[in-house]
């Protein structure tokens, strides 16, 4: 636009440059917006998980190291990507292209792999609860967090070696050279479509156990025993249902030889037949949960493929078709697409979360008193 103004400014519209301004205007605000709006989501979210002493579990520290990656993806990487997005020309310099450009793919890759340990930890808790529920700590989950930041930085670091070797005179654009189609495909690969691949495996796993136990029925012959759900991708248990056969030994304990016919066959029939009342409507709700936490598994599942899909599609057809073309500015969208991600991270793991809902109001109360 700016070279047709140039070249035919005697006959160019004279609202011209000012409706190139207005746009630049309008999408400094908007991405500015959308940047400001993620990093006070995972703000808060951090915020809540260290103030409620009842979110501190091994799955929550998962959830909350996955909101610091996303807020450093607001506060590193989206600003600088503003500037860029909008004048079309890099103007920082090279020492601030490579700081920015490893920024970039370390902290989105992290964001993408927090992803897939928050599922193995739902997937190993769902289908071994009781083996895993004693490996389930926090130093577990901080292994797995520094494994994510390993493969995180080992993908990012190449293209900086090569970015030093070649640089030269006054830097115009700041981009990883997609010319290297082993790097390409080392890189999409190790950040997307293995980690895409394992999450579809992972969460449809999930599912399927999920509605397994819940309408698994007891044994014949033995009393309803306890039946844990474990934690689903929302982050907090699903249900679990408590042993009816302690409730029926200590009423029959309470009751045994007691006046009122508390060790007759009538009470004992009234009494079971309260407990299973009791655990079937338990069953219930834990069932309308089970659909509950069934339907954010797939808005979570969705919302990633939806935000990432298009960039590393492009980008790796962009490497591997040498007669291709995308849009610079179809390219920046789907760029920007891919931040949003850690936008609706943060909104999706505590929306559907009870338990995150609680203590976020609980914060906001405390906030409206000072």
């Amino acid at each position: 636009i700016m070279e047709n103004v140039t070249e035919n400014n005697a006959t160019a519209p004279p609202w011209t440059e000012g409706t190139l301004l207005s746009l630049q205007v309008s999408l400094y605000v908007l991405l500015g917006v959308v940047t400001l709006v993620t990093a006070l989501s995972n703000a808060f979210v951090i915020a809540t998980i260290f103030l409620t002493r009842k979110l501190h579990t091994p799955a929550n520290f998962l959830i909350g190291s996955l909101a610091i990656t996303d807020l450093l993806v607001s506060i590193l990487v989206m600003p600088i990507s503003i500037v860029y997005t909008v004048t079309k020309t890099w103007s920082l310099g090279q020492i601030v292209c490579d700081i920015w450009l490893s920024s970039d793919i370390t902290f989105c890759t992290a964001s993408i792999l927090h992803l897939c340990v928050i599922a193995l930890d739902r997937y190993w808790a769902i289908t071994d609860a009781l083996e895993y529920s004693k490996h389930r700590t926090m130093r577990r989950a901080a292994m797995m967090v520094a494994v994510v930041w390993v493969i995180s930085i080992s993908i990012s670091m190449p293209p900086l070696f090569w970015r030093q070797a070649t640089a030269q005179g006054e830097l115009t654009e700041c981009v990883v050279n997609t010319e290297k189609i082993s790097y390409t495909l080392y890189s999409t690969f190790g950040a997307f479509y293995v980690p895409t691949v394992l999450l579809v495996i992972l969460y449809g796993r999930i599912y399927v156990a999920a509605r397994s136990r819940i309408f698994k029925t007891p044994a014949s012959g033995k009393r309803f025993t306890t039946a844990q759900l474990i934690q689903t991708s929302a982050g907090s248990s699903l249900c679990s249902l408590n042993s009816a056969s302690h409730q029926d030994a200590h009423l029959q304990a309470g009751n045994a030889g007691g006046g009122g016919g508390g060790g007759s066959p009538v009470f004992m029939n009234s009494v079971k037949v309260k407990l299973a009342d009791s655990v079937l409507e338990r069953k219930r709700l834990c069932a309308a949960r089970e659909r509950k936490a069934t339907k954010t598994l797939g808005i979570i599942l969705g919302a990633f493929i939806v935000c990432w899909l298009p960039f590393f599609v492009s980008t790796l057809v962009n490497a591997i078709c040498t007669t291709c073309w995308f849009s610079p500015v179809l390219f920046d969208l789907f760029t920007w697409l891919g931040y949003l991600n850690s936008l609706i991270n943060p909104v999706i793991y505590t929306a559907f979360n009870d338990d995150f809902k609680q203590a976020f109001h609980k914060l906001m109360k405390c906030r409206r008193s000072f």
